[in-house]
């Protein structure tokens, strides 16, 4: 077993989400720790997952985004200048 020490007002704080679902202290962490489990096999390469979320944008949409995107995003997310090349 192992113990967890806790100030008191979190400890109570804890207790009361767990009591509100109806469970013990234990029962709600048992349950928080099992969700926190991976679910499958361990993730994959970012770039994997930005091309699947992209896969759906039409054509005419990724034709107008930015080629310097990457190298002059200050400029397209804070309106900042353009960096000299």
């Amino acid at each position: 077993m192992t113990v967890i020490e806790l100030p008191d007002e979190q400890a109570a704080a804890l207790k009361a989400k767990a009591a509100a679902e109806g469970l013990s202290l234990a029962e709600w962490i048992q349950q928080l720790a099992e969700r926190a489990q991976p679910t499958s096999s361990p993730h994959g390469h970012i770039a994997d997952e930005i091309c699947e979320n992209m896969k759906d944008v039409p054509p005419e949409i990724m034709a107008a985004m930015p080629k310097d995107g990457a190298s002059q995003h200050d400029h397209y997310i804070y309106g900042w200048p353009k960096r000299e090349a």
